[in-house]
């Protein structure tokens, strides 16, 4: 059985580095993407599991984050945002741009393999 993709926008060395090793201790596959404007292109290329988004770097992140959701071919991806645990203006800003999980990257780190549970259920 092939490991399941992740894809992980991060511009940030930490938290992003640390993310994509846990991913990798838990036996995804992971691309990361450095570039906001290549999420939605890379999503529908790759055609990963879920998406992971460090709110805290330049550009319109949350703008791609709706464009991930609107796109028929990737509004079916679980979407989980991240930012400092400063930040909660940014995780309001992901929740309301369509991400199913916005959470302080202290959660992300720690509380992984539980989000990861919760965004892949089936209803």
């Amino acid at each position: 059985m092939t490991e399941p993709l992740a894809i992980v926008f991060y511009e940030r060395l930490m938290p992003g580095s640390q993310l994509v090793n846990r991913l990798q201790d838990l036996n995804y596959r992971v691309l990361a993407v450095n570039n906001a404007a290549l999420l939605v292109t890379a999503a529908k290329r790759e055609t990963p599991l879920l998406l992971f988004i460090d709110l805290a770097t330049p550009g319109d992140v949350c703008g791609a984050i709706a464009r991930l959701k609107s796109e028929p071919a990737t509004s079916h991806l679980p979407v989980i945002a991240f930012a400092p645990d400063s930040e909660p203006a940014l995780l309001d800003a992901a929740q309301k741009a369509g991400a199913n999980f916005a959470v302080t990257e202290t959660a992300v780190i720690s509380h992984l393999p539980q989000l990861l549970e919760q965004a892949l259920h089936l209803d």
